[in-house]
């Protein structure tokens, strides 16, 4: 009997030494893993655009839209049609300095319709509208109100069957408040139908929010790559943005340096058998026609996920 205790004791013992050396090495295994540094994502590549050409425009301060034969500098309350050769100003649309429309943000050319993206920055609280005008005689044909939404439509444009747009937020206090003007980080990217109803939307990356805090996005245009370009408020370059295939920020590809552009909206002339980049340059009121590299610019492996069998399983 006295035998037998000692066996089970023993026995007791040893299971109970296994089951500590088990428990402790699953915990060390899992120490281990959790220790593993994360890797950090790879900076997006960055290139350059070239200048083709620059026109003197006396309102591009908000920004600039582009069709076949002309282009339109884009201000607060006006917008002024000019010839896409000489630069010459043709026709211009003014509001009544006291508004309904007191901040057009940008503007993009459909048909023979120009529709602007119109904001009332920075006034709180944010509100939104598409205004529409006939490209042929500048005259204000329709409206859409989105009022107090997502934030400040600052961009509009059309692409594979869809409107897409931007609404700002930022974390500078508007005029005479001391609280931010709707975050910044609360930017968003949305897809829209042909009612402007949005089926979809998107943030962007939290390093592409902390480049251009405190103000956020305010100009994009699809590009002859079938990418999304967008900018910032105020840097000389242009954010080169994918829609993911999974997830809820869009994808930064690249980077394109735009050398003497101040940020605002921009368009990609879609007109041409070489498309071209326009931007403007507000503090000397020119508009500037970049050739940009979109052909040069490739996507970097950034699948996130895998499937595995038997014996890879994650715990």
């Amino acid at each position: 009997m006295h035998v037998r205790t000692k066996i089970a004791s023993g026995v007791a013992a040893c299971l109970a030494a296994a089951t500590l050396t088990m428990a402790t090495g699953f915990e060390s295994a899992e120490a281990s893993v959790q220790a593993l540094p994360k890797a950090a994502a790879a900076a997006p590549a960055t290139y350059s655009a070239t200048l083709k050409q620059t026109f003197d425009a006396f309102d591009a301060r908000q920004g600039v839209a582009v069709d076949g034969k002309y282009f339109y500098a884009v201000n607060n309350q006006t917008i002024t049609k000019h010839d896409k050769v000489t630069g010459k100003p043709l026709l211009q649309f003014v509001g009544d300095s006291d508004g309904p429309i007191i901040h057009m943000d940008s503007a993009t050319v459909v048909g023979h319709k120009l529709y602007a993206a119109t904001s009332n920055y920075n006034v709180t609280p944010e509100k939104s509208s598409v205004e529409v005008f006939d490209t042929r005689t500048m005259k204000h044909i329709d409206t859409f109100s989105f009022g107090i939404y997502r934030g400040s439509l600052t961009w509009l444009d059309r692409h594979d069957g869809a409107w897409w747009a931007a609404f700002a937020n930022y974390d500078k206090p508007p005029a005479g408040s001391t609280e931010p003007y709707g975050k910044t980080d609360n930017t968003q990217i949305v897809k829209l139908d042909d009612h402007f109803q949005v089926t979809q939307s998107w943030t962007l990356p939290q390093e592409l929010l902390d480049k251009v805090r405190p103000m956020s996005n305010s100009g994009g245009s699809w590009g002859p790559d079938g990418r999304l370009w967008i900018t910032g408020h105020d840097y000389d370059e242009a954010y080169v943005m994918d829609v993911p295939s999974e997830g809820s920020d869009l994808r930064w590809v690249a980077t394109v340096k735009i050398p003497n552009v101040e940020g605002q909206a921009i368009a990609w002339d879609r007109s041409t058998r070489s498309p071209e980049l326009w931007t403007i340059k507000r503090s000397t009121d020119q508009v500037l026609v970049f050739k940009a590299p979109y052909t040069s610019i490739q996507d970097p492996h950034t699948q996130q996920w895998k499937v595995v069998g038997p014996g890879h399983f994650v715990q």
